[in-house]
């Protein structure tokens, strides 16, 4: 049995978070995941004895807790600074992998799952979501917006740059991430100003 690791399971969770990024939950198996993070089949079913969803769960939770901390930290310069930031991040994972990647929590949230019951990865990418969201609505209205439309601009900001990389992805151009950041930046910053 391979000793454990907190490095490798971490690696392991990475490549998973990246694979599902690029090719969706149902289109890769965990032989794939394993593959892509370098990792022996047998210590990925010893970190994950639950199979593929509880890799793809801790995928989703890694890839939305890496932009929540990204998130954070910048929303302490303001929300104009977390925009920008959340927006590079993406940029630099769309242009960077050729417009072959997008994001881990959206892959899993637009795939059909394969029984009534809500996967837990889809769990994890709801729980993602809702963090962003609370970052960016906590952020506004530290800056005085009033709740509500914090919240309701937080949920577009997220939304909007959520569709954005698609579009990327699918255009194979940066064109609708430049016209989405010059929209959502324009928001924000009435808004603060209001």
């Amino acid at each position: 049995m391979p000793k454990s690791s907190p490095q490798a399971r971490e690696r392991i969770v990475a490549g998973a978070a990246d694979m599902i990024s690029r090719r969706g939950l149902s289109a890769t198996s965990i032989r794939e995941m394993a593959k892509h993070a370098k990792a022996p089949l047998g210590s990925t079913y010893h970190y994950f004895p639950e199979g593929k969803q509880q890799l793809a769960t801790e995928a989703v939770q890694y890839a939305g807790d890496t932009v929540a901390r990204l998130l954070s930290k910048e929303l302490e310069a303001g929300p104009a600074a977390g925009l920008g930031a959340f927006l590079a991040l993406w940029r630099k994972i769309v242009v960077g992998t050729g417009f072959r990647a997008g994001c881990p929590v959206l892959a899993v949230s637009i795939e059909e799952p394969p029984t009534d019951e809500i996967p837990p990865a889809v769990l994890a990418a709801a729980e993602a979501f809702d963090s962003w969201e609370k970052l960016l609505a906590t952020s506004l209205r530290e800056h005085g917006v009033e709740a509500e439309q914090a919240a309701q601009l937080a949920t577009l900001v997220v939304a909007a740059v959520e569709g954005t990389v698609a579009m990327c992805r699918a255009k194979r151009s940066t064109q609708p991430l430049d016209r989405t950041a010059e929209q959502l930046q324009a928001l924000i910053a009435a808004a603060v100003k209001g």
